[in-house]
């Protein structure tokens, strides 16, 4: 007897999971858009935003963190470098999120939507600590005696005058999005493929760290706060990703850290059950965890190992 195949593979992802496009593109527009102009609504607290810029300064030397200046004295050291740091700063952080977006509704869609969910989530809690809590950054802050590199070696995404700037709510520094993003962005990567280098995304979140203090655009406190608030969604929301996905069929380990049981190791589970067109109508011996560990003790005939 011949079994169809039970697990979907990297070049067939399940597009009944798919939400349609236009949809889609809408709702992610809206979500930007309503960002964009509620964020442009924090403007004019210059008083407050300063005063909180003092207040966490003087909290992250009580907490002895590294000072910003620590990182932005080893970028100063080549102008390359700090050339290259704004670049990132400038034009990575909404590219690299809409084209994660894209690609995980294209091969991803199951975990398309989780993602979605969590950073719609971590945009709407910044926006209202953005509003709760306006914040200049380390680069306008007298104290911290740090460089405002986007304006003095460029590229730079900011006005020279901060309170008058119209493209952009430049005391809306807590919590760091460009570092939330880049963590949701990294984990969603992981969760979502099953090469041994993908771990390597890891780094997007660890250079964005870098170069966002670096620039002095950020105090660590910014992306502590936003890693935290990607934290707390994560877990719960990584839960709800069916244990067929594609890194599931070979026992690797789920979001949620455990090893996933596939579909066709249990008994009766069938398409019905799991909502996947690859699985057969019930589970058979010969393709239980332990048979396919040992391909030579399937029967022939069985279509296993195909």
């Amino acid at each position: 007897m011949t079994y169809a195949r039970t697990e979907p593979t990297d070049q067939e992802p399940d597009i009944r999971a798919r939400p349609p496009l236009v949809r889609e593109f809408l709702l992610v527009a809206g979500l930007f858009l309503a960002y964009k102009f509620g964020r442009r609504a924090a403007n004019g607290h210059v008083e407050e935003a300063f005063r909180n810029a003092g207040n966490v300064w003087d909290l992250e030397r009580a907490l002895h963190l590294p000072g910003e200046g620590a990182v932005q004295g080893v970028l100063l050291h080549s102008q390359t470098l700090i050339h290259a740091a704004n670049t990132y700063y400038a034009t990575v952080h909404f590219p690299a999120t809409v084209l994660f977006l894209v690609w995980l509704y294209w091969r991803r869609p199951l975990h398309y939507l989780w993602s979605r969910r969590i950073l719609a989530v971590l945009t709407g809690g910044a926006l209202v600590l953005h509003l709760l809590f306006p914040l200049a950054p380390p680069r306008m802050l007298t104290a911290a005696g740090l460089v405002d590199t986007g304006q003095v070696y460029g590229p730079t995404v900011y006005g020279a005058t901060p309170a008058t700037d119209t493209m952009a709510n430049q005391f809306a520094a807590m919590p760091s999005l460009h570092v939330g993003w880049a963590v949701m962005v990294a984990v969603g990567l992981i969760v979502a493929t099953r090469s041994r280098w993908r771990w390597l995304w890891l780094l997007h979140p660890a250079i964005t760290l870098l170069v966002v203090v670096g620039t002095a655009n950020h105090y660590w406190l910014d992306a502590i706060v936003a890693v935290a608030l990607a934290a707390l969604r994560l877990p719960r929301a990584a839960r709800n990703v069916p244990a067929h996905l594609p890194w599931a069929a070979d026992g690797g380990a789920g979001p949620g850290g455990g090893a996933h049981v596939p579909a066709y190791a249990v008994p009766g589970a069938g398409a019905e059950a799991t909502g996947d067109s690859y699985a057969v109508g019930a589970a058979h011996p010969a393709r239980t965890p332990a048979a396919l560990a040992h391909p030579a003790r399937i029967p022939a005939g069985t279509g296993a190992g195909r």
